[in-house]
């Protein structure tokens, strides 16, 4: 399956690998779900090349939909994709109750695996950790993949309560956004049978350098094209075409975050012809000027041509 990059840990049944866009939620301009946008999103990152899509996850704004909102995203997108690569649904909530309703919900809606992103506002120690994740694995049948952003949950986990949630049954990958490289680095060498991914676009060769056998990246969802062939660079061995591509990267993220949070992808994508409509509030879209010097500098960039 792969040649140079990593391969799937042994412990994941979907065999994730390569780049996971975290698709975006479409709405409509009274801020009610988009579902056939929603669904054509990810049909354009399948379309060009990514190996699964990641629906309700930050960049799919998951924590201001409401439960019904999350299943219709994921319904749209399951429908849409219809087994072609895996459909890895966001089901993560503060609580181990609504976690596990929210799983139920994705597993009747169509997804193949879930993303647990670590219970959020409430501080957790080590054993509330593990028994959330083993409450969710005991009680939801589809692989489960631990999504770890401590920089938006306030819930960080040591190496050791991860390397001991990756050893539950049922634990099938985890996704890092910490950016701590050696916390990475030491959870996969102490975890080699579960998937690892990288979670921040900053981070896409060195988390192949540490052992991750994928990508989750936000600018995916705008440019698939651009990450795919970073990963393809670094899977056939052309280090040097990868380090290229991730310099590239490091660009364009520092343009998408010259505007509003979370409003970079949205920008791109309607600079690109797909317009996705607008984030829900309290989130904005780029203003005019922020859209037009983001424009100008993937266009300076060579990402985007007008």
């Amino acid at each position: 399956m792969t040649e140079y990059a990593p391969a799937p840990g042994a412990d994941d049944p979907l065999d994730l690998h390569g780049v996971v866009p975290p698709t975006i939620t479409a709405f409509n301009e009274d801020e009610s779900i988009d579902a056939a946008t929603t669904a054509a999103h990810a049909r354009f990152v399948v379309d060009r090349g990514a190996h699964g899509v990641f629906p309700l996850g930050t960049n799919g704004e998951f924590a201001l939909l409401t439960p019904d909102e999350r299943t219709q995203v994921i319904e749209a997108v399951a429908t849409e994709i219809n087994g072609e690569v895996p459909v890895i649904a966001g089901v993560g909530a503060p609580g181990t109750r609504e976690t596990i309703e929210n799983a139920e919900q994705a597993a009747a809606a169509g997804a193949d695996g879930l993303v647990v992103v670590t219970p959020y506002y409430f501080p957790i120690d080590r054993t509330g950790a593990v028994e959330h994740y083993q409450q969710i694995v005991n009680n939801i049948s589809l692989p489960v993949y631990v999504y770890h952003i401590p920089s938006r949950t306030g819930n960080s986990l040591a190496r050791e309560t991860m390397s001991e949630i990756a050893a539950l049954d049922g634990i099938a990958g985890v996704k890092d956004s910490s950016k701590d490289i050696p916390w990475l680095g030491q959870v996969i060498a102490a975890s080699p049978d579960v998937s690892f991914f990288a979670g921040s676009d900053s981070l896409l060769v060195p988390g192949l350098d540490l052992g991750c056998t994928g990508l989750v990246s936000a600018i995916a969802n705008a440019f698939p094209e651009i990450v795919v062939e970073l990963y393809e660079a670094y899977d056939e061995g052309d280090r040097e075409r990868a380090q290229s591509l991730q310099q590239t990267l490091y660009a364009v993220r520092r343009a998408f975050k010259q505007g509003s949070y979370l409003a970079g992808v949205k920008g791109a994508l309607s600079l690109r012809g797909f317009e996705a409509g607008e984030l829900r509030r309290p989130l904005r879209r780029m203003n005019e000027s922020d859209e037009a010097a983001l424009a100008d500098e993937l266009e300076r960039l060579g990402v985007l041509k007008r």
